[in-house]
């Protein structure tokens, strides 16, 4: 019995031992590509095994700055000639982190970076891949955002919020390639299908199907598991978008933001609803010429009101989508 007990001891022990050479050898190959130097970030970070080519990682829910910036997910496609990423991530650091975790699994150059959208919280850790010559893919309404004030503004309140590792040297990086209806490629025998959605979530989101596998990116088309942000999100466009995923056979959806789902129906419901819920009673308040405050207080938000980010954003998101309705109800 003890000899037994020995020999579980010592293989476990050799399992964290493999575990921790694994990921330094991973952090070294990182450093070794880059000549940037980007402050570390100690939040808990791990690619999940999707599918034969997929990989995810699930960000923390919450508000924009909070996890140190690891809020929103990304995922990337092992092929034989390189990889492909999806989504960036909301800090060159939390990119160089995603760099450590591909290459744990392959040392595969990355080729391209496909985004979901332009917004904070996905494309700040693109100048990680640019750095590595990766080509950046992103949706035709990605101009607006790069041709905005909300950009720069954004991104100077974002250095002081998430000091160090949102800073001077952080600067948004323009695609070199826009979508603007639907794009395929493939990269090292695996085929990729790109949809541009138009002005849903933001001035323009696009999802990516990874066909052998048959899994599918969302990005903020579907928050999981915490309130959605909605901003200056075109409401009707959103909820038809989501409609249409309703139909997709695929074998797991990855959302923008929180865990995978393998019945997509389920996944896109919780969205689906808020959006609903919204439209609805802003509609009804904006015919009825309620004024916001008094129809924001009469609305049951029944199990939203428990979701992660509800205090920081809801209210935001109901008068966002009212003032929406002022300006597309007839």
């Amino acid at each position: 019995m003890q000899f037994k007990n020995y020999y579980l001891a010592s293989t476990l022990l050799l399992i964290v031992s493999l575990s921790f050479s694994l990921a330094a050898s991973a952090l070294a190959k990182t450093k070794s590509e880059l000549t940037t130097s980007y402050p570390a970030v100690d939040v808990e970070f791990k690619a999940d095994k999707v599918s034969k080519h997929v990989y995810f990682v699930q960000g923390q829910a919450g508000a924009a700055t909070q996890n140190k910036g690891f809020i929103s997910n990304a995922g990337f496609v092992v092929t034989n000639d390189g990889v492909v990423i999806f989504d960036a991530l909301g800090t060159p650091s939390l990119a160089a982190k995603l760099l450590a975790e591909i290459r744990k699994v392959t040392d595969k150059p990355v080729k391209v970076v496909v985004v979901s959208h332009y917004h904070a919280d996905h494309i700040y850790g693109l100048q990680v891949f640019k750095e590595l010559g990766a080509k950046i893919i992103a949706p035709q309404g990605a101009r607006l955002y790069l041709g905005s004030e909300a950009a720069d503004n954004l991104l100077a309140t974002r250095r002081e919020e998430l000091k160090p590792w949102v800073n001077e040297a952080t600067h948004i990086v323009v695609p070199d390639q826009y979508v603007k209806d639907q794009h395929q490629f493939s990269l090292g025998g695996i085929d990729f299908k790109i949809t541009s959605l138009g002005n849903a979530h933001s001035e323009g989101d696009l999802t990516m199907l990874v066909a052998p596998d048959n899994v599918l990116f969302s990005g903020d088309l579907i928050f999981e598991g915490r309130i959605p942000f909605i901003g200056r999100a075109n409401i009707f466009n959103w909820l038809k978008a989501l409609e249409g995923m309703r139909d997709v056979n695929v074998s797991a959806v990855l959302p923008g933001h929180g865990p995978l789902a393998k019945d997509p129906n389920a996944l896109v419901t919780s969205t689906y609803d808020y959006l609903s819920l919204l439209r609805d009673n802003m509609k009804n308040a904006v015919e009825n010429w309620t004024p916001f405050a008094e129809a924001y207080d009469e609305i049951d938000w029944g199990e939203f009101m428990f979701l992660p980010a509800f205090d920081e954003a809801n209210r935001r998101n109901a008068y966002n989508v009212f003032l929406f309705m002022e300006q597309n109800t007839p």
